[in-house]
């Protein structure tokens, strides 16, 4: 995969699973718990890319950014 091929794709998939999660008061979405629910349901190759940091520590990144976790970074 291209970086911003997942970059366009990470925070779409971010909001699709945070809406199949119990959220109850107090909840923190939780990046490893995406990355298990991604390849589950085949979409592990979003996780695939070149990155400087590593796909991993970019995806998280974008993770974050899109459920609004940006104060953990």
């Amino acid at each position: 995969m291209k970086r911003p091929e997942c970059k366009a794709a990470i925070p779409t998939l971010a909001r699709e699973w945070a809406g199949t999660q119990n959220q109850p008061v107090g909840w923190h979405p939780s990046f490893s718990e995406f990355v298990n629910w991604l390849k589950q349901n085949g979409q592990g190759h979003y996780l695939d890319f070149r990155s400087r940091m590593g796909s991993l520590y970019d995806a998280e990144q974008w993770f974050d950014d899109a459920l609004n976790q940006k104060w953990r970074n």
